[in-house]
């Protein structure tokens, strides 16, 4: 049997894990009696755990919410996503968060393993914050995969991995892996490919098998400012992004919480602001201006008033259709009421 300070660390994270506990089972999964799973019931209650007890044959215990927070057992997964996650915060991803989100990391990073703290410190200083979609997710990428990467931006070694180009066509690359740059929701790596001996952005959710060559490269000097300059360069050769501009019905104060992080505004007058945003898609333009909640009039460019109206069709159809569906749905008695959807492909 663990010793009692083992055993209710323990027993708290079983509590954490799932929302309630039959008596029986919890005790089973602690070796321990149920007269013993009562007694360090007590002690977590002491100690601030607010622990929920349901009696009888089938009773058993679960966690409560309480008048304050108590300290959290989480797992390696867990602590590592949490520090990412206050690092993001830290960065300004969300507004007035990031002075508690460093003195919570600090606390976080302070009590880690090293082996975790190596995990963190890799996905940390090897990336590079973009602005809006710094704090978005890894779009389909592999967090292992993504931390091999990082591991080896961090130590400089080289890496290999397999890689799918957007035509579909596969090669092997070998590299000096730069940094990692998460921009518009998704993750590239910059690093010098030695085969075609020039600087290279991979998308990381093409990578496949990534591994540390076990060599150590001196680093080369970049050819742009920085990594997230790098990639945005290269992301206008393929890609002419949009200028926005538009008059919104709305005070500049109003639009700057609701999307300031991604454009620039500026008062108009009491009720109105102008608004100017890049984007690479009139389809993330016309996402944002959705946000607002408000009429706005389009400034430029003329190509995304043909795009409004192609959405506003689209939502005025799902809008009407979805109604009828209910109603129909309503008035059916049974399954001569369906609209004979079964083996559609959409």
């Amino acid at each position: 049997m663990a010793n009692t300070s083992t055993r209710t660390l323990r027993l708290l994270s079983l509590l954490q894990t799932h929302r309630y506990w039959p008596g029986t089972d919890l005790a089973e999964r602690l070796g321990v009696s149920v007269r013993t799973l009562r007694r360090d019931i007590d002690r977590l209650r002491e100690l601030g755990y607010p622990v929920e007890a349901q009696r009888g044959v089938d009773g058993g215990y679960q966690l409560a919410a309480g008048a304050a927070l108590p300290p959290l057992v989480i797992d390696d997964d867990e602590a590592v996503a949490l520090a990412v996650g206050l690092q993001a915060a830290a960065e300004g991803a969300v507004a007035g968060l990031a002075e508690s989100s460093v003195r919570v990391l600090a606390k976080v990073v302070q009590v880690m393993p090293a082996r975790l703290r190596h995990r963190v410190e890799a996905l940390r200083t090897m990336t590079v914050p973009t602005g809006w979609g710094t704090a978005a997710g890894q779009a389909g990428v592999d967090p292992g995969a993504l931390t091999v990467v990082a591991l080896a931006c961090r130590d400089d070694e080289q890496l290999r991995f397999g890689y799918a180009a957007a035509d579909g066509r596969r090669t092997e690359r070998h590299v000096e892996p730069h940094r990692l740059v998460c921009l518009d929701h998704r993750w590239y790596l910059v690093a010098y490919d030695l085969v075609r001996h020039d600087w290279r952005s991979f998308r990381v959710d093409r990578l496949t098998d990534p591994q540390g060559a076990g060599t150590r490269f001196r680093p080369r000097e970049l050819p742009a400012a920085d990594a997230a300059e790098f990639v945005r360069a290269s992301r206008r050769f393929y890609v002419q992004p949009h200028r926005v501009e538009v008059l919104a019905d709305m005070p500049a104060a109003t639009a700057q919480r609701l999307i300031g992080h991604w454009c620039t505004i500026e008062d108009v007058d009491a009720g109105h602001c102008r608004i100017r945003m890049t984007a690479d898609s009139l389809d993330w333009a016309c996402m944002a201006l959705g946000v607002l909640g408000t009429d706005f009039r389009v400034l430029h460019p003329p190509a995304l008033l043909p795009h409004l109206r192609d959405w506003a069709d689209r939502f005025h159809r799902a809008a009407r259709e979805g109604v009828e569906g209910v109603e129909e749905a309503e008035g059916s008695d049974g399954p001569e009421g369906s609209d004979g959807l079964e083996g559609s492909d959409s």
